[in-house]
């Protein structure tokens, strides 16, 4: 997916260009697609154990990102945060950001990059479950072609809380509805493949720096629908969030870690 935004100016915290300070996101100009990130703005701190699924992902080069367990060997995030990464440090059941239940560190040879779309697994020690670290199931394949069309669904993280914040240090969520892609193409233009999902993002409740891999995860059946991928240079700005569609990948996570819903 090499292609260029030209129609709006947007932000990035990416791994495959230099590294950017964890605590902010400064680059803005227009940039690669797949290095786009995502950024939670307007949204409320999450309770403990709201969102066991949801792990901090601390990379060698300085940058934070989010990501998802999806079974007990494995993280799903986003290729722009582990692209150029060496390493990572993954944070585990951390309400507070850095307070983490337990972590593990891994290193490149952990990460599945997928070379045509953002999104990517890290393989992790297993994790045994309980109400504070747990996993989140992915769509069915009987939903795979489910568009989600005007769900509801959550967005978890610790990105910026306002532009050009620093990261918080509690786990922030957002309520957000999934728009049709239709409706999404009008900001981003053809840029807006079946690969991707948006959500519409009124009153300033958005994605925000720092967020990119996190989980997008429906009300309804809490499956995990998106992983966090792109906004405007402004958080705030009203224009949709875009995610990675997680049913459009189903096989590609089936073959990688024989995880997969029938």
């Amino acid at each position: 997916m090499k292609v260029f935004i030209t129609i709006l100016a947007l932000a990035i915290a990416s791994a495959s260009g230099a590294a950017v300070p964890s605590d902010s996101e400064k680059v803005e100009q227009p940039v690669n697609l797949k290095d786009i990130t995502g950024r939670i703005t307007n949204g409320y701190p999450a309770y403990e154990g709201k969102a066991p699924y949801t792990v901090g992902l601390g990379f060698s080069g300085g940058w934070w990102c989010g990501g998802s367990i999806i079974g007990h060997n494995w993280v799903l995030t986003a290729e722009h945060c582990t692209g150029n990464a060496d390493s990572v440090t993954v944070y585990f059941g951390a309400t507070w950001r850095t307070n983490a239940q337990y972590t593990h560190r891994v290193g490149r040879n952990d990460f599945i990059n997928h070379h045509n779309a953002d999104i990517a697994l890290i393989r992790i020690p297993h994790v045994d479950f309980w109400h504070m670290v747990n996993k989140v199931d992915l769509p069915s394949y009987n939903d795979r072609y489910n568009d989600y069309n005007g769900w509801w669904a959550v967005a978890c993280g610790w990105g910026g809380t306002y532009d050009g914040s620093p990261l918080p240090d509690w786990l922030q969520c957002v309520d957000l509805q999934v728009m049709h892609n239709s409706e999404c193409r009008q900001t981003y233009g053809g840029h807006i493949q079946d690969n991707i999902l948006c959500v519409k993002t009124p009153n300033g409740k958005s994605t925000c720096g720092g967020d990119s891999g996190g989980p997008l995860v429906s009300h309804d059946g809490n499956k995990l629908i998106g992983v966090t991928n792109f906004g405007t240079t402004s958080c705030t700005s009203g224009a949709p969030a875009g995610f990675q569609r997680v049913t459009y990948h189903l096989d590609w996570i089936r073959d990688h870690t024989g995880i997969a819903y029938y």
